[in-house]
């Protein structure tokens, strides 16, 4: 039962972290949004690792998380000083 909810709540805040950048008034908004999605993918990869008792999932969502602050830390300072 829980390999059907869990996927479907993780897809619902999926489709609403993509609303929310997509009509994101600011630029900020719109990176909070990008990181929010990346965390929750995070999250998915680590439930289908578990559900499917494969462990290489949680390696690649690490790795997956290690990239995704790279990034965040990346955008963030564009948005603060530019280029």
């Amino acid at each position: 039962m829980s390999e059907i909810i869990f996927p479907a709540i993780i897809g619902l805040a999926i489709s609403l972290c993509l609303l929310r950048m997509l009509k994101g008034p600011t630029a900020p908004d719109r990176a909070v949004a990008v990181d929010s999605i990346a965390t929750i993918t995070t999250a998915l990869l680590v439930l289908l690792g578990s559900i499917f008792e494969r462990y290489i999932y949680l390696d690649v969502a690490l790795v997956y998380a290690v990239l995704t602050f790279i990034g965040s830390v990346a955008i963030a300072r564009f948005l603060e000083k530019g280029i």
